[in-house]
């Protein structure tokens, strides 16, 4: 309780002399403040956009590997000129994966069109995505309907001339009437709509299915080369919830080897990209951020540390009679240095508070600007963890000091 007590009676101390000292206060406040801003506002920013692009990257399924001519992550030193000789993932590849996998919830063949015009009677849609796929499209993606239904298994055997919409393409065509079983005219064909995707809106790697058609894939044959690489043909493999992801890798690896004849020690003349890769490019990416964001911040933090500690070394100076009486009335060494440390860490907690104070204010504005920024509360812990460092550290030495002053000298001062 004595321990208690005398904490108590610092604080009122240093309380005491802030209120003393307004404009003296708020200059001391600014460095750190400022600095504060600067940290938490940067990783405020940082940690929003990695999580959005997180739940972006989440979509890809942490069990699917996509078989592609192109590696993921093209940073750095790229070494395009090993790629640029690969084939595209093809019709064979896809047949011989999908006999061969043993691990496999679902493998499919997939392409990509952009900027194609969706037409009903006189409506129209233009830059719409046009993907055309293998019937297990719906195994190896997660996908839900608002409308309609998915290909049957004849329907994708047999390319028939049905489709299945996005949201948006489906409100643009219809104006929010049922979609199910009208005929529309992509490319010049007539398809017969069978299906809506539930509506997902926009995400921060552009996946949504909003503005995509999906068509099946024995169907596109009809319409263009499905394997040209135009098309960015990729095979999507789908494994087993209860298989580890690189068994399921290594079998894909394993089987694509095969099936190109690859020599034992060769390369391989293919790429196995997954969820994986885009998350550890987004920690190093997010990382250099995070550096950028201690550097801009740290040197105010450093100047706000030195104004403090300079403000300090005053207040011990204006109050050394001050401490020489409460010494002569038994004050212990270790109160007198509480009591000027706690007034450094009251004066950079405060300070570090209207920093976060001022970043809140700014996830306000973005939020009203359409860009939602979240204060995370790792980053508050972090800004009020900071400000305690500071403070302690800006405190020490004045405090010290102002403890071992001689109690004569200093009420003769």
């Amino acid at each position: 309780m004595i321990i208690f007590r005398l904490i108590g009676e610092s604080f009122r101390f240093a309380a005491d002399a802030l209120r003393q000292n307004k404009l003296r206060t708020m200059l001391s406040l600014l460095g750190i403040t400022i600095g504060i801003f600067a940290i938490i506002f940067v990783f405020s920013a940082a940690d929003t956009f990695r999580s959005k692009l997180q739940e972006s990257i989440d979509k890809l399924g942490s069990k699917t590997i996509f078989v592609q001519k192109w590696p993921w992550g093209g940073f750095g030193d790229y070494p395009w000129w090993k790629y640029v000789n690969r084939p595209e993932p093809s019709l064979r590849d896809y047949s011989a994966l999908k006999e061969r996998l043993e691990h496999a919830e679902g493998v499919s063949y997939e392409i990509y069109a952009d900027s194609r015009t969706v037409k009903y009677r006189s409506n129209s849609v233009e830059g719409a995505g046009l993907k055309a796929a293998s019937q297990d499209f719906n195994k190896t993606w997660t996908i839900d309907f608002q409308e309609g239904r998915y290909f049957t298994e004849n329907e994708g055997k047999s390319g028939s001339p049905v489709i299945i919409l996005g949201a948006d393409i489906a409100d643009g065509l219809f104006n929010g009437e049922p979609a199910v079983g009208k005929k529309i005219v992509v490319m010049g064909r007539r398809l017969t709509v069978v299906g809506v995707f539930r509506k997902e809106g926009e995400d921060m790697l552009g996946m949504s299915q909003d503005k995509n058609i999906l068509i099946p894939l024995n169907f596109a044959k009809g319409l263009f080369d499905v394997e040209s690489g135009r098309y960015d043909p990729t095979i999507t493999v789908r494994g087993k919830e209860h298989i580890a992801l690189e068994e399921i890798e290594s079998e894909i690896q394993g089987a694509m080897r095969a099936i190109h004849k690859i020599r034992p020690g060769a390369d391989d003349d293919f790429a196995l990209n997954k969820s994986t890769i885009a998350s550890d490019q987004l920690d190093v990416m997010f990382g250099i951020v995070d550096i950028a964001g201690w550097v801009i911040g740290g040197f105010s933090i450093l100047v706000g540390g030195f104004g403090i500690a300079n403000i300090m070394f005053v207040s011990v100076k204006e109050r050394t009679n001050i401490i020489g009486i409460q010494k002569s009335l038994g004050a212990k060494n270790y109160f007198i240095l509480l009591q000027f440390l706690f007034e450094a860490i009251a004066l950079c907690l405060l300070g570090g508070l209207l920093g976060l104070l001022l970043v809140y204010i700014c996830t306000l504005i973005s939020a009203a600007l359409g860009f939602e920024m979240v204060l995370f509360m790792k980053n508050i812990v972090l800004g009020i963890g900071v400000s305690f460092l500071i403070g302690t550290i800006s405190g020490f030495w004045p405090a010290y000091s102002a403890s071992r002053l001689d109690p004569v000298e200093a009420i003769r001062s």
